[in-house]
């Protein structure tokens, strides 16, 4: 069965707090939510500015908080750039930080990926290499602890289904899949279709979001991904590759959470996607 959940990104430049996208969910009868990690103090998030959680924050006190709003977690954003040098010592630590994390805040899925531009300084084959090493020990943790892996296409590897196949190749193991995004593989210029028909046994968590017609005049194989769509899902030019999506949804008999990314700016766009990806849930849920 597919369930509907949302990425806090939508309301960053609302700066709600965590909390406010809580009673939102809550409000519009959505029991999944997704979020960004801060391995850190961020003072604007200490001020109640900014809609993710810190890692210093007690898990435990906010799995019963969003309890009491029936809310739960689908997956957790911690999207190290993995093809950066730094990424061996800062990225790895950040993910594995966020992997105990989120096995205490009640959490099984997270979300890593790319840098949006080739390496500088690293070969492609030294850059995979690097990025194997890293998954490999992020994987020891994901075993241990129950935790799904997710390497999402919004880089300048994993939007290339070639580079895509090598990665979630890497490890032999049920704790590394993929997180499917609809917009991120249109903008860089891939069919969304092809792209998830590829790699739909990988499947374990989905992104939908739209793409602006002007947005995609402009800028559609120039970028690798865009955070959130600045267009209501069902306005803009990947509609239509979203529901050819959710057909191949159906056909895998997808139980799981469909995200939606789209820029809330506390006003009605996000209200409006979120009626139109329900109906398309509904409908594709009676198919199953």
């Amino acid at each position: 069965m597919i369930e509907i959940g949302f990425h806090t990104d939508a309301f960053n430049s609302a700066y709600w707090s965590f909390e406010r996208c809580l009673q939102w969910a809550q409000d519009n009868d959505v029991h999944y939510i997704e979020c960004g990690t801060i391995d850190g103090v961020s003072w604007i998030h200490g001020l109640g500015y900014q809609p993710h959680v810190a890692l210093w924050e007690d898990p435990l006190a906010l799995r019963e908080k969003m309890a009491r709003y029936g809310v739960r977690f689908s997956q957790l954003d911690a999207a190290f750039p993995l093809s950066l040098p730094t990424a061996a010592s800062l990225g790895e630590t950040y993910i594995r930080n966020s992997i105990r994390w989120a096995y205490l805040a009640g959490c099984d899925h997270i979300d890593t990926t790319d840098n949006m531009h080739k390496p500088d300084g690293l070969s492609d084959e030294a850059a995979l290499e690097m990025m194997k090493r890293i998954y490999g020990n992020v994987l020891e943790d994901a075993a241990r602890y129950g935790m799904t892996i997710n390497i999402e296409p919004h880089g300048y590897y994993t939007t290339k289904p070639e580079y895509m196949a090598r990665m979630l190749d890497f490890f032999d193991t049920p704790h590394l899949r993929m997180n499917m995004d609809i917009g991120n593989t249109f903008i860089a210029g891939q069919d969304p279709v092809a792209f998830l028909q590829r790699f739909k046994d990988k499947v374990s968590h989905v992104h939908v979001k739209d793409v602006s017609h002007s947005l995609a005049a402009a800028m559609r194989g120039e970028l690798t991904g865009i955070a959130v769509s600045q267009t209501a899902i069902g306005d803009g030019v990947n509609a239509d590759n979203i529901r050819q999506c959710f057909d191949i949804l159906a056909d895998i008999g997808y139980d799981g959470v469909v995200s939606i990314e789209c820029e809330g700016q506390g006003g009605p766009m996000i209200e409006k996607s979120l009626a139109w990806v329900r109906e398309l849930v509904n409908e594709t849920n009676q198919r199953m």
